[in-house]
């Protein structure tokens, strides 16, 4: 009962998001494409690459909010036979699609603005020029501020991104403006100067786009506060030894998976250790919304010459780099077993820690053999 519970809530946050999303969509959609249109008439009526360029970041920004509504309808399919984990990825693919849309135009409207400053030609000004670009503005401005509000509702990138656009667009549009008033002002033709500012900036933002969701495709790091609020929860659990090995992996913004592996006293039973990583389970569920694998390590902790290696392996170690962590301890024999979880800037290679750390067991331990299994993990 518990997991239906837990997938009928999941399923009840997945269709909130898509309707939010929807509705974005929607909005975005319906107020882009009228941008377009009243920018595409009066930039051919004016003969203004500058106010072009803008009419065909307005028609991007159409084709943008057109993909992101197919992609939260998508994302928000459920699982199925061939996507048992959801179709949530699909937000990033649709964003990615834009992004490369985005810089494609970029590119076409940076030829046509070099083109227009080796030919200039003066802009065709009137009133209806002016009202035009200011209403777009103000449009560009309810845009930004509601997709930023839509978007701390979901935590979506997609829609983040798209608030960050309207944003770049009240720039650029600004821009165009300024440009009509020197050239209405002063005779100056910069209208090509313009149009080359905003193409290139419409490539940067594009390439910009273009990175961030190739990164939620192929697995971005977890940030930092989510890592830490993870890590301060295991840690909160007193009934446990320790933890490691916090491995987590997301399927699309509302699909999040992690696994961990628990060490545990030795002399409990199955029923006892599977009560508590349940628990554990369920909490990370409910409380984090990230679905938690647990793996157990049963720690000989009322072993004396298991504390008593554990303590001269972990003392050597700190010698050895003050930064080094061990953990799956374990002795057979004559042999002991470690993971060593290596950080991003270590003092020694792999081999001349093993080597190292062999010389230093033999002076003070005797015949052990060390066999280290080197973690590199980069969430540290």
């Amino acid at each position: 009962m518990a997991d239906f519970n837990q997938k009928g809530n999941r399923q009840n946050g997945s269709d909130d998001r898509v309707a939010i999303g929807v509705r974005a969509g929607w909005l975005g959609l319906g107020s882009n494409l009228v941008l377009f249109i009243g920018k595409f008439l009066i930039g051919l009526s004016a003969g203004s690459v500058a106010i072009m360029a803008d009419a065909i970041n307005s028609l991007t920004d159409t084709a943008s909010s057109l993909l992101t509504l197919i992609g939260f309808r998508i994302a928000g399919k459920p699982a199925d036979s061939e996507h048992p984990y959801g179709h949530a990825r699909f937000e990033s693919i649709s964003g990615f699609v834009v992004s490369l849309l985005i810089t494609f135009v970029g590119g076409q409207f940076l030829l046509s603005s070099i083109n227009k400053i080796i030919t200039p030609e003066h802009i065709r000004l009137s009133p209806m020029l002016f009202v035009v670009l200011i209403l777009s503005i103000g449009i560009k401005v309810w845009q930004g501020l509601m997709y930023r509000s839509l978007s701390k509702k979901i935590d979506s990138a997609t829609l983040q991104a798209s608030g960050q656009d309207s944003i770049n667009d009240v720039i650029t549009t600004a821009a165009v403006l300024l440009s009509a008033i020197v050239e209405w002002l002063t005779g100056w033709r910069v209208d090509g100067y313009v149009g080359l500012l905003i193409a290139l900036y419409i490539l940067y933002n594009g390439i910009q786009m273009i990175r961030t969701f190739i990164n939620d495709l192929l697995g971005s790091r977890p940030t930092e506060a989510e890592l830490t609020e993870m890590e301060e929860r295991l840690a909160s659990y007193q009934t446990i030894l320790g933890f490691h090995d916090l491995l987590v992996h997301n399927y699309g913004p509302s699909n999040r998976f992690a696994s961990v592996h628990i060490e545990v006293d030795d002399t409990w039973t199955l029923n006892q250790a599977h009560q508590v990583i349940d628990q554990i389970e369920h909490d990370f569920f409910t409380q984090l919304q990230v679905e938690l694998v647990c793996h157990l390590d049963p720690v000989p902790i009322h072993d004396p010459h298991y504390r008593q290696l554990r303590q001269a392996v972990k003392r050597l170690l700190r010698m050895i780099d003050p930064q080094l962590r061990m953990h799956d301890f374990r002795v057979s024999g004559e042999k002991i077993y470690f993971d060593l979880v290596i950080p991003n800037e270590a003092l020694y290679p792999d081999a001349v820690i093993r080597q190292m750390m062999q010389e230093k067991m033999t002076e003070e331990l005797g015949n052990y053999v060390v066999e280290i299994t080197f973690d590199h993990s980069y969430l540290l």
